[in-house]
C-alpha cells in the first residue's frame, strides 16, 4: 500500500474518532500503529507493534465517545464486528452483560507487499496450504496477497469466503488489494461452512481462501472442498503443527489421529509401546507453514511426512524462511519435489543401473552428487565447540555441511553439554526458530565426528536409507544381513565385491560371530564367502 492510499484509509477512520481523540492522531505516528482502544471510563489508547502503548491525553472515554462511533458505522454482526466500506479497518465491540457497548478496538487494516515473496514458489505449486500462527502475526495479510497473486499472476479463478470481512474489507466492492480474486461475504460465522460448501458448488473456483477454521464442521467442509480438487488457502487456530496435531476439533485437517494397537513383532521393531498413534488418513493441506513471526515462517512441504514423524517421536524440522529473502523453485522438473523416504532405494537402484557393477567408485561418486543435487548444504552454529576440529571433520568425511557465525541462518545447533547453561539466550533462540540441537561432551575429534554425523543424517532423512552413508558402512551393514541368514539355517552367503580394506573388516566381524569367512574371486570381483561352523574348507567343497 503506497503512504497516500494509507493516508486516505486512516482519514476514513479518524472521520469516525470523537475530537477528543482524533487531536492526537497523525499519519507520522501511525505507521507501526495495530489498533486503537476505547473503554469507558478509562484513557484513549494506541498500541504499537512492539508492544509499545501511547495514551492520548488525560480524558476519559464516556457513553458519548462510544455512541459517537457506533452511529457512524455499520452495524455490528453477531460476531461484534463492524467496518468501514472501502478500507480494511475493523472496528469490534466488547459489550457488558446486558449487551450494551461499553469498550471498541479499532484494528487498522493495511495492505503489506512483499510478506510473500519467500514463500512464491510454494503458492505456485498448486497445493494447499494451511497457515498457523498467533493473532497479530500477519496470517489474514498473507491470505490477502496470495489471493491477488493466485488471481493475477497465475490467472486462477480465485474465491474468498470473507468471514468478517478482514481479508478484502467492509463494503460490497472488494478492496482492490486482493486484485482479481472475487470476494463471497458471510452474514454470522457459524455459516462460514455453508459458504465454503456454496463457493464451490456454485461459482466454479481453482482455488477457495478462508480465514480461521475454527470449528470441526469448518475442517469437514475443508475436507470436501479438497476432495473436490479445489486447491484451499487457509489459516487456523493454533501456534504450531504440533499443538494442531493434538487439537481433536482440528486435527483432521492435517490427516487425523488414530490409536492403533501393534503386533508384537511391529512392536518390537519400532522400539515403542503396543498401543501407539498414528495418522488416520491423508491430509486436507499438503503444506503446513508455521508464522513464527512478521519475518520469519517454518515450512513443512509435506504435511504427513511431518505428522508420521511428530507422532513417532522422529525428529522433524521445518524449512525456515525469511521475509527478506526469495526462494526459487527448482529448475529440473525431476526435483521439484523432494524424494520420500520410502522411493530412496527405487531411486538409488536407477542410479545403480547405470554404472557397471565393478565400478564401486565411480557409483559412490554418482551417489554422493544424486545426495548433493536434492539437498542443499546444512549450515552449522557452534556453541562453545572447536570450530577448527568441525572444520577438521566436515573436511576429512567431505560432509555437506559448513559452519555458519549466525543462529539465523542455521540449519542446526551444536553445542557443548557442559556450556549449555550459560548459553541458554542461545538454545533458547535455537528452539524459537525450530533448531535441533545437539550435545557433545568433549571438544575431541571422536566426539564431535560421532555427533555430527549423527546430526546431519537425521537432519536428512534417514540413517539407513539416505545422508552420509559410505562404502564401509554398506558393507558391515551387508555383512550382518549375511550372518543373520546363516543363523536362519542357510549353508553359506556371498557378499558384494568390496576393496581389501572393507573385506578386512567384514572378516573382523563374522569372527565376532563363530563364523568363518574367506575372500574368493579375482581382481574386482574379489568378496567375501560366510559360512557358519568350524570346518570351513569341507563346507566349501
Amino acid at each position: 500500500m503506497s503512504s497516500l492510499q494509507f493516508q486516505n484509509d486512516l482519514d476514513r477512520l479518524t472521520e469516525v474518532l470523537p475530537e477528543k481523540v482524533k487531536r492526537y492522531i497523525s499519519y507520522e505516528k501511525m505507521e507501526d500503529v495495530i489498533e486503537i482502544v476505547l473503554d469507558i471510563g478509562r484513557t484513549p489508547e494506541i498500541r504499537h507493534s512492539g508492544g509499545k502503548i501511547d495514551y492520548l491525553g488525560d480524558e476519559f472515554v464516556e457513553e458519548e465517545d462510544i455512541n459517537y462511533i457506533t452511529a457512524r458505522i455499520q452495524e455490528f454482526t453477531s460476531d461484534n464486528r463492524s467496518g468501514i466500506p472501502g478500507t480494511l479497518h475493523r472496528i469490534s465491540a466488547i459489550r457488558n452483560r446486558q449487551g450494551k457497548i461499553i469498550g471498541l478496538t479499532c484494528r487498522i487494516g493495511r495492505v503489506v507487499t512483499g510478506t510473500i515473496a519467500c514463500i512464491k514458489d510454494i503458492c505456485m505449486m498448486n497445493k494447499s496450504i494451511l497457515f498457523l500462527g498467533r493473532p497479530g502475526v500477519g496470517k489474514t495479510t498473507k491470505l490477502r496477497e496470495i489471493s491477488r497473486l493466485v488471481a493475477d499472476e497465475l490467472g486462477k479463478r480465485v474465491v474468498i469466503v470473507d468471514t468478517s470481512n478482514e481479508i478484502a474489507g467492509d463494503g460490497d466492492t472488494p478492496h482492490p488489494a486482493i486484485g482479481h480474486a472475487r470476494r463471497m461475504q458471510v452474514t454470522q460465522p457459524e455459516y462460514q461452512k455453508d459458504i465454503m460448501i456454496e463457493a464451490v458448488e456454485n461459482h466454479t473456483p481453482e482455488v477457495i481462501v478462508v480465514d480461521e477454521i475454527g470449528t470441526e464442521a469448518e475442517a469437514q467442509a475443508a475436507r470436501t472442498i479438497a476432495e473436490r480438487g479445489v486447491m484451499l488457502i487457509a489459516t487456523a487456530h493454533g501456534n504450531s503443527l504440533e499443538n494442531l496435531i493434538k487439537n481433536p476439533t482440528l486435527s483432521d485437517l492435517v490427516g487425523g489421529i488414530q490409536s492403533v494397537t501393534l503386533g508384537d513383532d511391529e512392536a518390537k521393531r519400532r522400539a515403542s509401546q503396543k498401543t501407539v498413534l498414528e495418522r488416520e488418513k491423508q491430509p486436507t493441506f499438503d503444506v503446513v507453514i508455521e508464522i513464527l513471526d512478521r519475518n520469519t515462517l517454518a515450512v513443512y512441504k509435506d504435511t504427513a511426512e511431518a505428522v508420521d514423524y511428530i507422532l513417532r517421536g522422529w525428529p522433524i524440522r521445518p524449512e525456515i524462511r525469511k521475509v527478506d529473502k526469495t526462494y526459487d523453485a527448482p529448475q529440473d522438473t525431476e526435483l521439484k519435489e523432494e524424494p520420500k523416504i520410502a522411493d530412496i532405494p527405487q531411486e538409488i537402484n536407477k542410479l545403480e543401473k547405470k554404472i557397471e557393477p565393478t565400478d564401486s567408485l565411480k557409483f559412490s561418486f554418482s551417489r554422493q552428487k544424486y545426495v548433493e543435487e536434492v539437498k542443499n548444504f546444512k549450515k552449522i552454529y557452534l556453541y562453545a565447540v572447536s570450530r577448527t576440529i568441525v572444520e577438521k571433520v566436515i573436511e576429512r568425511l567431505d560432509l555437506n555441511a559448513e559452519i555458519t557465525r549466525s543462529i539465523e541462518d542455521a540449519d542446526i545447533v551444536i553445542a557443548h553439554k557442559n556450556f549449555a547453561k550459560g548459553g541458554a539466550k542461545v538454545l533458547s533462540t535455537a528452539n524459537d526458530y525450530r533448531l535441533q540441537i545437539f550435545y557433545v561432551k568433549t571438544n575431541s575429534m571422536a566426539q564431535i565426528q560421532k555427533v555430527l554425523k549423527e546430526a546431519l543424517d537425521i537432519v536428512e532423512t534417514s540413517q539407513t536409507l539416505f545422508g552420509y552413508y559410505d562404502d564401509a558402512e554398506r558393507a558391515l551393514d551387508e555383512a550382518k544381513a549375511a550372518i543373520n541368514k546363516i543363523l536362519a539355517g542357510a549353508e553359506h552367503v556371498e557378499l558384494s565385491p568390496q576393496n581389501q580394506h572393507i573385506r578386512k573388516l567384514q572378516h573382523e566381524l563374522v569372527e565376532q560371530h563363530n563364523m568363518m569367512s574367506k575372500s574368493v574371486g579375482e581382481g574386482e570381483n574379489r568378496h567375501l564367502r560366510i559360512v557358519g561352523g568350524t570346518d570351513f574348507d569341507k563346507k566349501i567343497g
